[in-house]
């Protein structure tokens, strides 16, 4: 593990912290996803096997997609995020300085950087989280989105899911809240622009509640992560699409 993660991820959590790793040279395995992105032939092999693991063969590839994505995410984003909001410290983390590793059914297993990029006292939400956001998921759910047809939509709802758990996360057992949480909480996901760009497409997305227990409002993923059209897998608890919750879904837009 990155010695600056060790005091976040201790016992049960010292895993999420192991899948960044720093070293002078990427493993051998390891494809720096620039190259993984710029490669057709790459992306759809991954994709192939990773279909093969959930007995997906030929069906929809775009819930194949949504799923690896994932899986990715939840690789990719525990050590980045806690770095950038618990330590104001951010991870080269842009295609060209990653190299991603994934095992043999095309299930994402750790990224490596060479470098442990720069810590940023007192910086904003955008310097943290610029290469991460615009350097890496941007391009990536671009690629996804031209080889296999998903939603964008759907692949930053699936950031957005884990970027709120993991910040929720920290603000539940870390001792003390982190002072930027609530900060980097509103701009990653409640604000209405990013620099460099018209809009922030976490933002964007609906807000979705359905009608829990006791009367009381439960809230759902913003768009359906396709997870159900994968063979023999039943819809999240916290589907929009998911019978239970249709009768009394409700739907906002979140204001600019």
């Amino acid at each position: 593990m990155i010695p600056m993660l060790e005091p976040i991820f201790q016992g049960e959590w010292a895993p999420y912290g192991e899948t960044l790793q720093c070293a002078p040279q990427w493993p051998a395995s390891a494809l720096r996803l620039a190259d993984w992105l710029r490669s057709p032939e790459a992306m759809a092999d991954t994709l192939t096997r990773y279909a093969r693991r959930w007995g997906a063969g030929q069906r929809d590839p775009r819930a194949v997609a949504s799923a690896w994505t994932l899986d990715y995410l939840w690789t990719l984003l525990p050590p980045v995020v806690a770095a950038a909001t618990v330590l104001q410290h951010r991870f080269p983390t842009a295609a060209s300085d990653i190299a991603l590793l994934l095992d043999d059914q095309g299930k994402p297993l750790s990224f490596h950087i060479t470098a442990e990029g720069a810590t940023l006292p007192g910086s904003s939400t955008a310097e943290r989280y610029h290469a991460l956001l615009h350097g890496h998921l941007q391009p990536l759910f671009s690629a996804l989105h031209h080889h296999t047809r998903v939603a964008e939509k759907i692949l930053w709802s699936n950031a957005a899911r884990y970027l709120g758990d993991i910040l929720e996360e920290a603000e539940e057992h870390l001792p003390g809240p982190p002072p930027l949480l609530q900060q980097d909480r509103e701009h990653l996901l409640e604000r209405g622009g990013w620099p460099l760009t018209q809009c922030n497409p976490m933002q964007a997305l609906p807000r979705r509640t359905a009608q829990g227990g006791h009367g009381r409002e439960m809230p759902l993923h913003s768009h359906c992560c396709l997870y159900y059209l994968l063979p023999e897998q039943p819809y999240c608890g916290a589907c929009p699409l998911a019978p239970q919750h249709r009768a009394t879904l409700r739907t906002t837009v979140p204001s600019a």
